[in-house]
């Protein structure tokens, strides 16, 4: 195992993981701006924020290509499968010193990934409520799917009650 080499590609793969927990950050960010928007429905911003996530997917897969060719080569170097390189196994092989900035990162990574979980999640469940109560407007608007509601008068007859509907659609 070549010691320069390793530490050259220990210290590539920490300036990746550096740009992946900052795009972990933008995310977080661009999630609470998503729900901020929904939730003023301001339609242009939204517009423009989703246009501006969209761009970056090439960004993210760069990224992504650059951490993996990384990790190949310290799997090459290291003499393992890289299926096998992982930070906690790639900790093992470091010096003391290397080990610690690797566990930082490491630790940095899982709390912002946790968060991002969090975030993400809440906003799942913004953006399902607004379905469906968007749902239930539309029913209640254009009476979908009601087979009417059954009125008595007082004079005990019946009577449903379907065109009660805001909008009519009969023609």
């Amino acid at each position: 195992m070549n010691a320069v080499r390793v530490e050259d590609k220990v210290e590539a793969l920490l300036a990746c993981l550096d740009k992946d927990a900052r795009q972990v950050q933008e995310s977080l960010s661009q999630l609470n701006e998503l729900r901020t928007l929904v939730i003023k429905r301001d339609d242009a911003a939204l517009g423009k924020l989703l246009e501006s996530i969209q761009a970056q997917l090439g960004h993210h897969r760069s990224q992504e290509q650059d951490r993996q060719s990384i990790r190949k080569g310290l799997a090459d170097a290291l003499g393992c499968d890289v299926e096998q390189m992982t930070l906690s196994a790639l900790q093992e092989n470091l010096p003391e010193a290397k080990k610690e900035q690797v566990n930082q990162m490491k630790a940095k990574l899982k709390s912002l990934v946790a968060e991002l979980r969090k975030e993400y999640l809440g906003t799942v469940l913004l953006l399902s409520e607004c379905s469906r109560l968007n749902n239930l407007l539309l029913r209640s608007i254009f009476n979908l799917g009601g087979t009417g509601d059954v009125y008595y008068n007082a004079n005990g007859v019946t009577r449903r009650q379907t065109e009660t509907a805001f909008v009519n659609l009969q023609l």
